[in-house]
C-alpha cells in the first residue's frame, strides 16, 4: 500500500462525529469540526500517541480489537467498519484472486434469459458495465455511453433527469466505489477513475472526501425514462463466484405496476433486434 489510506479514512470519519453525539464535553473554541485525536483515543480506550501514529501512517498494523474499538468510537456503520479492517489489513478475506473483467458465456446466456422486462447487467468493482441484456441497454439509452455507472452519474448530462433522486444516487455511487477501494486501494483502474471524476466533478470530489462506505446489495431506484416516464424498480446484486469482483445486477418491477408496463414497453422497442445490447467492450449504445 503506497499511500496512507488508513490515516485518511480515520481523519475524514472523526471530522464527522460531533462531541455531543458521543457524550464528550465541548469547551472553548475548537479548531476541528469533529472529534480531536485525543477524544477518539479516549472513546476507543487507547493511548493518544498510538492513535496519532495510526493517523500519520507511522503505525499501520493495528489489531482487530483496536479496529473494532475505533469503529465504535467513530460510529461506523457495518460496511464502513469492514472497510476500516481491510484498509489496515487486519481482516482481509482469503487471499483475493485478481479481478476478472471477462464475462463468461454462461453468464451472458443468463442475462439474455432474464426475462423480456427484466434489465440485467454485470459490473466490476469499479462499476464498469461489462455486459448487459437488451432491455438494460434500452433502459440506459438516454446516456451517451453506458459504460461505467459512476461516470454516467456524474459526467453525463442525462443523469439528473434519469435519476429522480440524483443526490441520493450520487452519494451511494461514491460509497460503493469507496467500498471497492478497501479491496485494493492502489488499483490503477480505480485510481484513474477517481482522479478523472474528481477533476471533472466538484460534487464527486466532495463526496469522495467524505469517506462514506456502502456495499452494493439491494435498494430501490427511482428513474425517469423519456420513453416511459417514471420507473420505480428494486435491484438485487449477486456475486459471480467464479469471477472475483464481478456482480450481476437485476432490476425488478412490481408485477402489474406502471414500472413493469414501462419496462415491457422498452422490451417491445428492442424486440426483433440483437439478443443483447453489449457491444463487446462493456459499453452499451
Amino acid at each position: 500500500m503506497t499511500g496512507n489510506h488508513l490515516g485518511a479514512f480515520l481523519r475524514a470519519r472523526r471530522a464527522r462525529v460531533r462531541p455531543a453525539e458521543v457524550g464528550m464535553p465541548s469547551h472553548g473554541q475548537r479548531r476541528v469540526a469533529g472529534l480531536r485525536r485525543e477524544e477518539v483515543a479516549v472513546l476507543a480506550g487507547m493511548n493518544a500517541d498510538y492513535y496519532t501514529r495510526l493517523e500519520q501512517g507511522r503505525e499501520r498494523h493495528p489489531s482487530a480489537q483496536v479496529l473494532d474499538a475505533l469503529g465504535r468510537a467513530l460510529r461506523l456503520e457495518p460496511d464502513a467498519c469492514a472497510h476500516l479492517h481491510r484498509l489496515a489489513g487486519a481482516a482481509p478475506p482469503a487471499p483475493p484472486a485478481p479481478p476478472v473483467d471477462t464475462v463468461s458465456p454462461a453468464l451472458r446466456l443468463l442475462l439474455a434469459g432474464a426475462g423480456p422486462a427484466t434489465p440485467a447487467f454485470v459490473i466490476n468493482r469499479t462499476l464498469d458495465i461489462l455486459a448487459a441484456n437488451a432491455v438494460a441497454g434500452a433502459l440506459f439509452s438516454p446516456f451517451a455511453r453506458a459504460d461505467n455507472l459512476a461516470r454516467m452519474t456524474f459526467l453525463d448530462p442525462a443523469a439528473p433527469a434519469f435519476h429522480s433522486r440524483w443526490g441520493y444516487t450520487a452519494r451511494t455511487t461514491v460509497a460503493h466505489l469507496r467500498e471497492a477501494a478497501g479491496h485494493d486501494p492502489d488499483d490503477p483502474r480505480l485510481r484513474t477513475l477517481v482522479a478523472g471524476l474528481s477533476a471533472e466533478s466538484a460534487e464527486f470530489a466532495r463526496l469522495w472526501a467524505a469517506h462514506d462506505v456502502q456495499a452494493k446489495t439491494s435498494d430501490t431506484k427511482h428513474l425517469r425514462h423519456p420513453r416511459t416516464g417514471p420507473l420505480e424498480v428494486t435491484y438485487q446484486m449477486f456475486d459471480v463466484r467464479d469471477a472475483p469482483g464481478q456482480q450481476l445486477v437485476v432490476y425488478l418491477a412490481e408485477p402489474g405496476s406502471a414500472a413493469e408496463r414501462g419496462l415491457r414497453l422498452l422490451a417491445r422497442d428492442v424486440r426483433g433486434g440483437p439478443g443483447g445490447a453489449d457491444d463487446g467492450d462493456g459499453a452499451m449504445r
